[in-house]
């Protein structure tokens, strides 16, 4: 039979029995909330689907500090969302702010809530990164053998795919793909490489478009078409100046073309890289208040 998912509301009055006796048992997220903070509502939906994905391997507690006043004084919660991890009756760790899953799936491995193939892709990414495709495909295998549920296995050869060119394998395993995973921040971080991969193929290509803007630096079309190849090839830096060149002396430009696109790669970024689509938010709303 399978497990359900152990999630709870909880007051003063049920503290004890669900935060700190269960976590004598497994380990216990407490995270203390505001039903009008939308970073509280964000981080217990990711919360939720992880406690539904390892059910019976932890608990997620609410509480509502409006609502349990005597907690959060007892516990001197000062900002929402504040995260407390319990074991064996204590709290071992506090994460103040809203986390990605990406940190909540570090933060559970911590305390020994993790599925082996996860282990197999972080494996697989290191080899990958390292230049060592044919054996980050070789773990990736080996991941989805032991692991058939694991879609992220399946989401992680599709990045090796469009890292490696094999456009059309990477768009025919992504949509095989479930909906949910095509919504999730790493499924609509895919779409972004896809897409932007299809916007570099309809290019003149880097080396010709780099001719032009040799010849006239402000030529638009062949910046706006370099900042694509260079998203397309990763190069998220080199793609945001071009784009910014352009935000900057044709603010304009198509409708606001630029300002779009510096938009779409920023979000496209978030769920992997959340501090440097940070630093192109405040890049771009410092241009904007100038």
């Amino acid at each position: 039979m399978s497990q359900e998912a152990l999630i709870f509301e909880v007051g003063t009055s049920g503290f004890s029995r669900y935060v700190v006796e269960n976590s004598h048992k497994l380990p216990v997220l407490v995270e203390f909330m505001a039903v009008w903070s939308e970073p509280c509502i964000l981080l217990a939906d990711v919360v939720h689907d992880l406690a539904q994905e390892f059910a019976g391997q932890f608990v997620f507690a609410k509480v509502d500090i409006d609502e349990q006043q005597d907690l959060r004084e007892q516990f001197n919660i000062q900002n929402v969302p504040t995260l407390l991890v319990f074991k064996d009756g204590e709290v071992v760790l506090t994460q103040e702010g809203q986390l990605q899953e990406a940190e909540l799936r570090v933060l559970l491995k911590g305390v020994g809530v993790y599925r082996v193939s996860d282990e197999l892709r972080e494996q697989a990414r290191d080899k990958h990164m390292a230049g060592d495709t044919p054996a980050a495909i070789l773990l990736l295998t080996q991941a989805i053998q032991q692991d058939p549920g694991n879609t992220r296995v399946a989401m992680d050869m599709v990045q090796i795919f469009i890292d490696t060119g094999e456009l059309e394998q990477a768009k025919g395993l992504f949509n095989k793909l479930p909906d949910s995973d095509k919504d999730s921040g790493m499924g609509k971080s895919l779409i972004g490489q896809l897409t932007f991969a299809d916007l570099a193929a309809a290019t003149e290509g880097i080396e010709r478009l780099n001719e032009q803007l040799q010849q006239d630096k402000h030529n638009h079309d062949a910046r706006f078409d370099l900042a694509m190849c260079l998203v397309h090839q990763h190069d998220y830096d080199g793609a945001m100046d071009q784009l910014f060149t352009i935000l900057q002396a044709a603010p304009d430009y198509k409708d606001g073309a630029a300002r779009e696109m510096i938009v779409t790669i920023t979000n496209m970024l978030t769920p992997n890289d959340p501090e440097q689509a940070k630093v192109y938010r405040r890049r771009l709303s410092n241009l904007l208040s100038e």
